[in-house]
């Protein structure tokens, strides 16, 4: 099964970038020295394209998959968006297998954007939005307040000490070690003690770690730092996928025979590319890992690092390698018969 996603984030600003540049239509897919421009031209429709060209080619030459062969593309992968990225289509689809209403895949390619190298890991995250309380008062009494903005200094430099300790940690031999990352903060506004601050961080977690554990571990961080009497705190966990707080790390085998063969097909029609690595992101295989015992991996052409910029594009030869491996491994895992 190849499996993607085909929301894209947002398109704003990316018009007002490139005004009066052939690129300026965000969805125009305008062919630059080489490369198709714009948004999810790599995130993911590049991946999409090449495997159902995959098969197009395959058909082109008379033949058809002698084995099953199938495509599953769904919506809500991207987050960022209100009331979006909770993996909606991903929750449907494994529903669908566990029914029967989808026959469920031996193996499963997910085309996320890798240059097309060959994913068998990747990093699991939860985000989690913290307020914290206090009492705001004039600043010319700030002894009758309670200040949030002191309180948030606090638990940043015991959250930083727990980063410290996460990166001093275990290490996975193709994502790295665990860490956590402040993204936003937002207190004050005043001539006043600050009576709230807003801040949001996002937890990365290694294969093998536990999300429930990491959720626990980081409460127990905030809540150790010394603050004044008077606070108080919520803390929000808003990204929920394939788990309540966040979505889970995963791998299978690295020597995985399917995915050495994926990469074999790919390094026989391009180069570099084959190599067998680790996401440094988030998307949609622990579904298919962990709820319906499917080994999978992440393989396309495309740049992750492009993703989400108003630099997205896909270089054109790297996608038509994509479409002559993913024909070929689908010749491979699937066999061949003659079309009908």
């Amino acid at each position: 099964m190849f499996v993607g996603h085909t929301d894209t984030v947002h398109v704003r600003g990316w018009q007002d970038n490139w005004s009066g540049k052939p690129q300026e239509n965000p969805f125009s897919g305008a062919l630059i020295d080489g490369h198709i421009w714009g948004r999810g031209a790599c995130d993911l429709k590049g991946g999409i394209c090449a495997a159902l060209a995959g098969l197009r080619l395959l058909q082109s030459a008379g033949h058809q998959p002698a084995g099953g062969l199938s495509f599953a593309f769904i919506g809500d992968e991207e987050s960022g968006e209100p009331g979006t990225g909770v993996s909606a289509g991903a929750h449907d689809l494994v529903k669908r297998i566990q029914a029967g209403e989808i026959a469920k895949p031996d193996f499963a390619v997910y085309v996320e954007p890798t240059k097309l190298d060959v994913y068998t890991a990747q990093i699991g995250f939860f985000i989690a939005d913290i307020t914290i309380t206090g009492k705001s008062a004039y600043f010319g009494t700030p002894e009758l307040g309670t200040d949030a903005l002191k309180a948030t200094h606090a638990i940043l430099e015991q959250i930083w000490a727990h980063e410290a300790d996460l990166t001093a940690g275990p290490k996975h031999d193709l994502v790295g070690a665990s860490s956590v990352l402040v993204t936003d903060i937002r207190g004050g506004g005043y001539i006043a003690v600050p009576g709230e601050c807003r801040f949001s961080l996002i937890r990365k977690l290694r294969p093998g770690e536990d999300l429930n554990e990491a959720v626990a571990a980081l409460e127990t961080v905030i809540h150790a730092a010394p603050v004044a009497d008077g606070i108080s705190l919520q803390i929000d966990y808003p990204a929920g996928r394939d788990h309540k707080f966040g979505g889970s790390p995963v791998e299978i085998a690295h020597d995985h025979p399917d995915a050495r063969l994926l990469a074999r097909c790919i390094g026989e029609v391009h180069e570099p590319g084959g190599a067998l690595g680790g996401a440094p992101y988030w998307s949609e295989m622990p579904f298919l890992v962990n709820e319906i015992g499917c080994p999978a991996v992440y393989c396309a052409p495309g740049d992750i690092a492009l993703a989400h910029t108003f630099e997205e594009r896909i270089e054109v030869e790297s996608y038509l390698a994509a479409v002559r491996a993913f024909a070929l491994f689908v010749a491979e895992f699937c066999g061949l018969e003659e079309a009908r």
